[in-house]
């Protein structure tokens, strides 16, 4: 299957393919509301605002599989989201990102970009390394996202280019997509 296969449902309840978006340069994100890494919202809301008129597409797919860090409902995440970080780009509803339960976008993304590890030479890739290796080392088995916030770089042609990990800042991705756009 191609990405263009694939479909979500937004937080209105809608049904999107991803077909909507060729042409485009995508950027698909699992994400929580009480996670470490939600600052992120606000970082993945200044890349649309300065690229979505380019042809960039942000998608936040909330995932509530690490610790319970979003528990919410749809309307509440999206209310969250817009009060604390003015996100304006599409949110879905929540779904499960890694394991059997995968939703299949999720698992096609893993299959097209697998698990590299994290940057060990970066504070927070120590860290998260650390964490899950203490805490919770079955998730670093496999290629499956390992925590929120891990990022998929999609290409006009729908390619996956590139897997971040959830210690990449998207200010860090910059440069990706201006090559692509």
């Amino acid at each position: 299957m191609k990405i263009y296969e694939y479909s979500y449902t937004n937080a209105d309840d809608e049904q999107v393919s991803l077909s909507d978006y060729k042409g485009k340069v995508m950027l698909l994100v699992n994400t929580a509301s009480k996670c470490g890494f939600t600052p992120q919202y606000e970082g993945l809301e200044a890349l649309y605002q300065a690229y979505h008129n380019k042809g960039l597409e942000v998608v936040g797919f909330p995932c509530n599989q690490f610790l319970d860090q979003e528990p919410g409902t749809a309307e509440e995440i999206r209310s969250f989201c817009q009060l604390n970080y003015g996100v304006s780009f599409e949110l879905s509803q929540k779904l499960e990102v890694r394991g059997e339960t995968a939703d299949p976008l999720f698992k096609y993304l893993t299959s097209k970009r697998p698990f590299e590890g994290y940057d060990m030479t970066t504070e927070g890739g120590k860290k998260m390394q650390g964490f899950l290796s203490e805490k919770l080392p079955h998730l670093l088995e496999g290629d499956d996202i390992k925590w929120n916030f891990t990022k998929f770089l999609v290409s006009k042609d729908g390619a996956v280019i590139k897997r971040y990990e959830s210690t990449v800042d998207p200010k860090e991705m910059i440069k990706d997509i201006e090559a692509l756009l």
